[in-house]
């Protein structure tokens, strides 16, 4: 069931907007009258949601769009759902490179943004700001270390940071889920795909449109009292 939201007059920016989760919330609260900025560094049109090339790793360029978006109105909803994996593969054959290019992304990349994005929500006086980790940041992923580990430093960021803004109108929250059925997924080998769902006690693959009721509401004035909380979407699958 979808319910309804009106975000009509609120400025969002979804990084990652162009694909997979971070579109999926970008085309959500633009149906819900959002207007809506999708970054990624590398844009696709998407009817509705004006797409800007931004690399969230590079401080300068976080900052410029944050500027350019803040004199255009503000920003009154932050998404930040980009995010980068890495290869699966053992831990020995990790390079340098690797671990540091999925750390950047993922947990750096969510760090510059916030960073620059909190202060305008300050001046504003509210705002809601809603992160992406995963399953693997409470239970691991083998062959998966680097991903694993960014994602558990997003969740304990958005802890630290709703308990830092908690006593603002700006509320902070993180969902962590386990796979979706997005066409990340749908591009993987059927055995893999296989495995991810007979781990899950419900015997399924999440929705694209379960992600994104969660985070409309995250994003709504109804949701009040929940500051660095983390969200599971995982069909029963999270052991705590």
């Amino acid at each position: 069931m979808t319910v309804t939201y009106d975000f009509a007059g609120r400025r969002a920016v979804v990084t990652g907007g162009a694909r997979g989760l971070g579109r999926v919330a970008a085309e959500r609260l633009r149906d819900a009258g959002a207007t809506v900025e999708a970054w990624d560094i590398d844009p696709v049109a998407v009817a509705g949601i004006a797409p800007v090339a931004v690399d969230v790793t590079s401080a300068a360029q976080v900052e410029a769009a944050v500027a350019r978006a803040a004199a255009l109105g503000g920003i009154d909803i932050l998404v930040v759902a980009a995010g980068y994996g890495g290869s699966r593969r053992p831990l020995e054959s990790v390079t340098d490179a690797e671990w540091r290019q999925v750390l950047d992304v993922t947990l750096t990349g969510v760090f510059h943004v916030c960073r620059a994005v909190v202060p305008v929500m300050r001046r504003a006086g509210g705002g809601r700001i809603v992160t992406v980790a995963s399953l693997a940041a409470k239970e691991g992923r083998a062959g998966l270390a680097a991903f694993s580990a960014a994602s558990a430093g997003i969740v304990a960021f958005s802890k630290a940071l709703g308990k830092e803004l908690a006593d603002t109108p700006v509320r902070v929250n993180c969902i962590a889920p386990a796979a979706i059925d997005t066409e990340f997924v749908r591009v993987m080998p059927q055995a893999a795909i296989d495995a991810m769902i007979a781990r899950s006690p419900m015997k399924r693959l999440g929705t694209v449109a379960e992600f994104a009721e969660l985070v409309a509401w995250l994003c709504s004035d109804a949701c009040t009292f929940n500051s660095g909380a983390v969200f599971d979407l995982t069909g029963g699958q999270a052991s705590y």
